[in-house]
Formats: C-alpha cells, structure tokens, sequence
C-alpha cells in the first residue's frame, strides 16, 4: 500500500524524482543546524537516519538537483544520490514577514531567479551570481535558509559599504536571519544557491 507521504508537490531539474525510500537505517545524524525555526541535516548516504517530529519538510538534492516539499517529514532513509542531500524540517514556529522600510527591493524576485517552490510556508527559488555583476542592493524580509551548489567566493556589502568576502562550496548550508540590507557579488569561482525563504 502507498503511504501517503507520496502525495507531494515536487519541481525538479532532470528526469529523476525522489522520494523517502524505506531501506533500513544506520548511523544517526547530528543535525547541521538547529533553531526554533528549522532542524537541517546534510544526508551523504542514503542509509542515513534522521530524527524528525514529523513536521512538514523541504528536500534539496545536489546533484542532480532536486526540490520537494513534503507534508510531512519521514524518519526512513532519503536518496541523497551522488552529491548529497539537505532536509530542512519547517518547526511550528512562523514568523511573519517584516515591513520593507529599507528603501530597497525584498531580496527575491531578482533579475535572472528561478521559483522553484511556493506555498503557505515556504519560498523556494534557485539563483547563479555572475563574476562582476553585483545584484541590486535588496531586503530581507525572511529568515532563510541558503544551500550552495558550487565552489566560489561572494562579497556582500551593506548599503553603508562595510564589506566581507565568504568562500562557498558544494552543500555549504546557512542560516540567515531577516532584517538585512546588502548587495552581493561573486569575486572568486562560481556561486550558485537554492534559497528557502520561511514564511
């Protein structure tokens, strides 16, 4: 019989779709972060047990690249395939969006994103930052949680121009908390990033 957490609403690039597959399990992981927001686990291997309170869910494989939503969460085993997975567990903590006074546009959309996913809880989308093309300087009005695909360096800059150059690399997860103003560009590599924004 079918369990329903099959029931998803999936976005994929490729032809392969992923869901929780129900191999046994073995080595517990610790979480990559955890808040009163979300729990995020990186997976590596497909045997990887996650401990989850069954709440609602944001799958994100590398490679190729996957974003699923699920209802609700699973303790079984998830394909991470070749390049490893994240699984952001959405806690019943919401926080509302904060009011733009910055005069700067909210961070997302942006010239040249792709919406991966939307819904009651999240905001999913999918940018690649250009060497030498600073993004508009924008908002955040959500808390986020960004996981980048590829090796590079971003320099972020505030509207004030204090500045700080952060090295990335495939499967790197971050935390991001709203309330921040700032313009990014890639100096060093390639940068590109799945971002969840929570609503």
């Amino acid at each position: 019989m079918k369990r329903s957490v099959f029931a998803l609403a999936i976005v994929w690039l490729g032809a392969l779709t992923v869901a929780p597959n129900a191999r046994p399990q073995s080595g517990s992981l610790r979480p990559a972060i955890d808040n009163e927001r979300v729990t995020v686990w990186s997976l590596k291997a497909s045997n990887s047990e996650i401990s989850t309170q069954m709440h609602a869910c944001v799958f994100i494989r590398l490679m190729p690249l996957v974003v699923a939503y699920f209802p609700k969460c699973s303790a079984e085993g998830w394909d991470p395939g070749p390049a490893g997975a994240v699984v952001i567990e959405l806690k019943d903590h919401s926080v509302p969006p904060l009011a733009n006074a910055s005069g700067f546009p909210n961070a997302f959309p942006r010239p040249g994103v792709t919406k991966r996913l939307e819904n009651d809880k999240v905001l999913v989308w999918d940018y690649t930052w250009t060497t030498g093309v600073p993004t508009p300087m924008h908002f955040h009005d959500k808390d986020v949680v960004v996981v980048y695909l590829e090796n590079g360096a971003l320099k972020s800059t505030t509207p004030d121009r204090q500045s700080v150059v952060n090295d990335l690399s495939p499967g790197l997860i971050r935390f991001n908390a709203r309330d921040r103003t700032h313009t990014e560009e890639l100096v060093k590599g390639k940068s590109r990033a799945i971002i969840t924004e929570l609503k």
